[in-house]
């Protein structure tokens, strides 16, 4: 059995491996969009002075995908055992979704290295699409359940609540529609973890 220590420590590393992988995970994108910089990235080649950028990108994501896990997992400790099983297991089924198709995105856009810059070689737009298709809707769906459990629970204040929810929906519906909308879900992840970060500092050891 856990000792009290052990039980109180899970939920702030929780948010510090939030924080971790909300920076990763935004540091990939950005380097992602910086090698492909306007335009529909599925169609875009990459400069051949901007492949650091995609290989960097590449380098980072299997990091966030490992701090994606821990959050999930001390999330679940900060939620406590009061949680839906309904609920919980969108919550799990989302985020492990998530993070599959999120590494299949990234081992296709390896292929990009290798290509020799045609708009319609094979990595470019399926990797693209896996990101913006599947892991940003399996991320929408992993904020509603996350939400959804904090609201039920009461261990999230009713903006990050509502914060939650927008998130999700602007995930769900816009997809690739818009530039940078990736980037919507990192930052809510950063937003829950400093938030699980303050709230577990105030616990009296």
């Amino acid at each position: 059995m856990d000792s009290p220590t052990t039980r109180m420590r899970t939920p702030r590393a929780a948010g510090t491996a939030g924080v971790v992988f909300s920076l990763l995970l935004g540091a990939a994108i950005v380097l992602m969009r910086i090698a492909i910089p306007s335009g529909n990235p599925a169609e875009a080649a990459v400069a051949p002075d901007l492949r650091w950028a995609v290989r960097l990108a590449l380098e980072i994501v299997p990091f966030a995908g490992i701090f994606f896990l821990w959050f999930m997992g001390a999330l679940r400790a900060h939620a406590g055992e009061g949680e839906d099983r309904f609920v919980a297991t969108v919550f799990l089924g989302s985020g492990y979704v998530f993070i599959a198709t999120l590494f299949v995105a990234a081992a296709a856009a390896g292929t990009v290295l290798q290509e020799a810059g045609s708009p319609t070689a094979f990595g470019r737009p399926f990797a693209y699409t896996v990101l913006s298709t599947y892991a940003m809707r399996m991320a929408a769906v992993f904020a509603f359940s996350t939400s959804t459990i904090a609201r039920r629970l009461g261990v999230f204040p009713r903006p990050l609540v509502l914060l939650g929810f927008a998130a999700g929906l602007v995930l769900l519906v816009t997809g690739s529609g818009l530039p940078w909308i990736e980037l919507v879900f990192p930052l809510w992840v950063l937003a829950v973890s400093l938030h699980v970060l303050r709230v577990n500092l105030r616990r009296p050891h």
